[in-house]
């Protein structure tokens, strides 16, 4: 299937799609979820993370989604996460929302928790399976605990949806709770929710029902899915086209795909030297299994790429990351013929987890409005990074009366 982009190649990118739901993008190009850590350490919205996505919607994009924004303060991935339940002020969730509706664009909140690679400051990690491996120690979660999770995923997103963001992503993808389920790398289990992937799935298919059931049939609810873990022994592709097959059937409105993990010591797909999008040759094999609405996030760097995805029928959304964090007005670039393509910085042997800290940092001075076209160096970042970590960390400790 392929798509007319039009004698310039770009109006693919900005023609709308309408959603299973009945919402609307008013265009392909999406923010798609990054961990920003611009949360104040009591699981709140700061104002920098409110300018942050007031800057993106300005700058063009159709749909944002705000990364890991956790259930409860238990099993945070940060300490800079929102945690949005019943203790949160939902007027300082209200602010973020009507921020990133900017432009008629839409803001949707990614449903976290982190499980095994919870932060161990914050958190006491548990997975599907207990582990004692180098860099990741945890416990299993009870069966009451896993029977849990639907309940606490439903009512975050009622909250978001009473907080009026426009939607919410269930994370199942790179490593984090639902991923680790779907991967037998991290799934031991021998009970229901272990075992073949028909098994490993069913907490994933448990959420997707709970949050229907409580935001009703018009508010998006989209999945973000691993293509494969791109690890030895973790969720490979046929796996992934098996979960696919069985979203076919939910009320899902949109699968993001993507792939890797932040196991530690893994390479994480962002951190790839790939030269073009990861995820593409898996999509066209999704087609084949699944009806819903794709978007494609991880490695596009050219208008050429998204527009090529998009044409092509492979993907109905690009989602972009590393990109915006470069240039946060890009869609709006894109959609004047200002075809602006931004050197990504390049870093001589980054620490694990360096680059990922320099685009959190970057992140900031977008919210603060003080990014300059000049990229700063490596090491004051992950120092900045690292320092705002302890501080928050301190903060989440004194607000939520320690670990989970």
């Amino acid at each position: 299937m392929s798509r007319n982009s039009g004698p310039d190649g770009r109006n693919v990118l900005f023609e709308p799609l309408q959603l299973p739901c009945g919402a609307v993008l008013k265009n392909r190009i999406a923010k798609s979820a990054m961990s920003d850590s611009l949360g104040d350490g009591t699981g709140h919205p700061t104002q920098a993370q409110c300018r942050l996505y007031r800057r993106w919607a300005e700058g063009g994009q159709a749909l944002a989604i705000v990364g890991e924004v956790q259930c409860g303060p238990g099993f945070a991935e940060k300490p800079g996460n929102l945690v949005l339940d019943g203790a949160s002020d939902l007027d300082r969730f209200r602010d973020l929302a009507r921020s990133g509706a900017a432009n008629g664009a839409l803001l949707w909140l990614q449903l976290g928790h982190a499980g095994a690679m919870a932060y161990p400051p914050t958190s006491s990690p548990r997975g599907p399976s207990a582990l004692d491996l180098p860099g990741l120690t945890c416990a299993a979660l009870t069966l009451d605990e896993i029977r849990a999770v639907p309940l606490a995923f439903a009512r975050t997103a009622l909250l978001a949806k009473q907080s009026g963001f426009g939607g919410v992503q269930i994370h199942a993808a790179h490593g984090f709770l639902i991923s680790q389920f779907l991967s037998p790398l991290f799934n031991r289990r021998k009970d229901a929710y272990g075992g073949p992937v028909e098994n490993r799935m069913r907490l994933l298919l448990e959420v997707i029902d709970a949050v229907r059931e409580a935001v009703g049939a018009a508010f998006p609810v989209a999945v973000k899915l691993n293509s494969s873990d791109q690890l030895e022994g973790g969720l490979n592709g046929d796996d992934a086209l098996e979960i696919l097959a069985a979203l076919d059937k939910t009320s899902i409105d949109l699968i993001d795909l993507s792939g890797g993990t932040y196991f530690p010591g893994a390479k994480s797909a962002s951190d790839s030297d790939g030269k073009g999008p990861y995820f593409i040759d898996f999509a066209r094999r999704a087609r084949g299994v699944t009806s819903k609405p794709l978007m494609v996030t991880g490695g596009f760097k050219t208008l050429a790429q998204a527009v090529t995805a998009v044409a092509s029928g492979h993907a109905d959304v690009v989602g972009l990351a590393r990109l915006l964090a470069l240039e946060p007005a890009l869609a709006g670039l894109w959609h004047a013929g200002r075809a602006a393509e931004p050197v990504f910085p390049r870093f001589t042997d980054p620490p694990e987890g360096g680059i990922t800290a320099w685009y959190t940092m970057r992140l900031t001075q977008i919210g603060e409005d003080r990014e300059t076209p000049e990229y700063g160096d490596l090491e004051p970042a992950v120092a900045a990074y690292a320092a705002r970590d302890r501080e928050r960390t301190a903060t989440w400790l004194r607000h939520f009366a320690g670990p989970g």
